[in-house]
């Protein structure tokens, strides 16, 4: 049977997109997992992959054209089937395709946007005016999501662009808005819950409508409650012997600015959760003052830890005893762990080590920040180094594909930057045309987007290079993986004051060690060592930046 792909909402903001390249072409076959297209959304050029298995059958959106979210993009079926329905606008062949997915429990639901209108278990058509709601694709990586807050609650108006829920997907979490108005009917998942991509996440529709065949009847595939434990700080973990009563369960932190108990919810907004991370307070021992006793900032200010109850427990914790917490791995870890485990076995890595005397680096950020208004970091000034490097060795700044290799004539670098949950890697567009100035702004606003998580997929997309700097942790020197597509990853040391020889005498010197990360598919040894000797001479002749 026929199967109607449309124009994904790639983005959470995408409205409409374009179809840079087919990767497939009409009488091709497909399986389940190839790339069909590059679609250029909003943000980002994105790969859209098949969830259907067959023969491409027909193209509805050209190369270079421009459609809404929900056009027809292709059609794939069995090789010489008849879609002269589907063409003509004739939805019979739809509609049964549909119903069989929907009567089918083990296939997988496909691909569609964000809403989309399912058939209830009778092969009837959903009452006028309902729309299932379905977690959306909100990154090109990103396979399944979690439901970090709701914004609102079931039996609430909903109007077109409110925001409906905040969403954690594998790189940061997005506010997800509405694209229809009606009532909230129906919650599909709670907050701390993660389904895949696709399931059941709510229904619209005119207020008093009776939903609940319809929640019974949608496949949610994958689901599961994933809510994040926090360590604790007071008591550690006692095992109990099989004959004692169990333990009631700990309180929950999830990212979110809610979070659940065995005992009911706790409210905690934001701000007040990363006030008692950081003094290290369980919330569950913090009384609310805010609406429906949320937790806010003042009631952190304000709290005094109970000592009598933390030492009347230590009394009876049996010391020697094997203790641990488990956290479980949030969606961005997971992304991590596939995406460097895929880099690391699959691109041949290299490395290059080299030591640069960091003198005239020192002296130049001295006068440079000397300027009134003016503050540039040794991160800048790399930064900017590479940026002016890589324009004259572009194979560094390449990207290897199967069937090519792509020299890439502008230059963005991407900087790593720590957070709770792992790494995330904005990017600096442009590097070579910046000023120092513009690219210390840059750095710091990304950083602090990314701590918060509010870095948008546009500032994370599209690195040609990557720089890791570790020396402000004192680290002399470290090897990092490739970030892909990228060719190459810088890994930056601590500048180490020690002894040098400098024109046959020993003297006090400062040198920087840093490890070039090269893929051996696109960069050679030569290639990375000459581009390593350029990078030397803006490094120690930092002059050279501005000239």
């Amino acid at each position: 049977m026929a199967e109607v792909i449309n124009m994904p909402r790639l983005s959470d903001t995408m409205e409409e997109g374009t179809v840079a390249s087919w990767l497939k072409k009409v009488g091709d076959k497909v399986e389940e997992g190839d790339i069909l297209a590059e679609i250029e959304t909003d943000k980002a050029t994105m790969e859209f992959e098949s969830f259907n298995e067959g023969t491409l059958l027909h193209i509805g959106i050209q190369e270079g054209e421009t459609a809404k979210v929900d056009t027809l993009l292709a059609i794939i079926g069995d090789e010489g089937e008849d879609i002269s329905g589907l063409l003509n606008g004739n939805t019979s062949q739809t509609k049964e395709a549909k119903e069989e997915k929907i009567e089918a429990t083990t296939q997988e639901a496909p691909v569609s946007s964000s809403t989309e209108e399912v058939l209830s278990s009778n092969s009837e058509e959903l009452p006028e005016g309902v729309i299932v709601v379905t977690m959306p694709r909100l990154s090109d990586t990103m396979e399944e999501g979690t439901v970090a807050t709701w914004l609102k609650k079931t039996g609430d108006t909903v109007e077109e662009g409110d925001i409906l829920a905040e969403i954690e997907t594998d790189k940061a979490t997005m506010e997800f808005e509405s694209f229809q108005s009606g009532t909230l009917l129906y919650v599909g998942l709670e907050e701390g819950d993660s389904a895949k991509v696709d399931s059941l996440l709510a229904i619209i529709g005119p207020a008093g409508t009776d939903v609940s065949s319809i929640a019974k009847n949608f496949k949610m595939e994958g689901a599961s409650t994933k809510k994040e434990v926090a360590p604790k700080l007071d008591t550690p973990k006692v095992e109990t012997k099989p004959e004692a009563p169990k333990q009631q369960a700990q309180t929950s932190v999830s990212n979110s600015d809610s979070t659940s108990n065995s005992s009911g919810r706790l409210f905690v907004s934001p701000l007040a959760k990363k006030m008692a991370e950081e003094k290290g307070i369980q919330l569950n021992q913090v009384k609310g003052s805010g609406e429906n006793g949320r937790i806010v900032k003042r009631d952190i200010e304000n709290f005094i830890p109970s000592t009598t109850a933390t030492v009347s427990t230590a009394k009876f914790v049996p010391t020697g005893q094997e203790d641990y917490d488990e956290v479980p791995n949030s969606n961005m870890r997971k992304a991590i762990a596939k995406n460097l485990a895929k880099s690391k076995f699959t691109a041949p890595h290299y490395y290059l080590n080299v030591e640069f005397d960091m003198e005239n680096a020192i002296a130049f950020r001295a006068q440079y920040n000397s300027i009134p208004d003016v503050k540039i970091s040794y991160n800048d000034m790399i930064i900017k180094a590479c940026a002016l490097a890589l324009r004259e060795h572009p194979q560094v700044n390449s990207q290897w594909f199967d069937d090519r290799m792509q020299l890439n004539n502008h230059v963005h670098i991407g900087v790593a930057v720590a957070v709770p949950d792992g790494l995330l890697v904005p990017v600096v567009k442009f590097a070579n045309e910046q000023s120092l100035p513009q690219i210390g702004a840059a750095v710091r606003e990304y950083a602090g987007k990314a701590r918060n998580k509010k870095l948008s997929l546009d500032e994370m997309e599209g690195s040609t290079f990557t720089i890791s700097n570790l020396g402000m942790f004192g680290i002399e020197s470290f090897t990092s993986i490739i970030n892909q597509p990228n060719s190459a990853i810088l890994s930056v040391g601590a500048i180490i004051e020690k002894p040098v020889v400098k024109n046959g005498q020993v003297v006090a010197g400062n040198t920087m060690k840093l490890t070039l990360a090269c893929d051996h598919r696109t960069v050679d040894g030569a290639t990375g060592a000459q581009f390593l000797q350029t990078l030397k001479g803006y490094i120690e002749n930092p002059v050279t930046m501005l000239v």
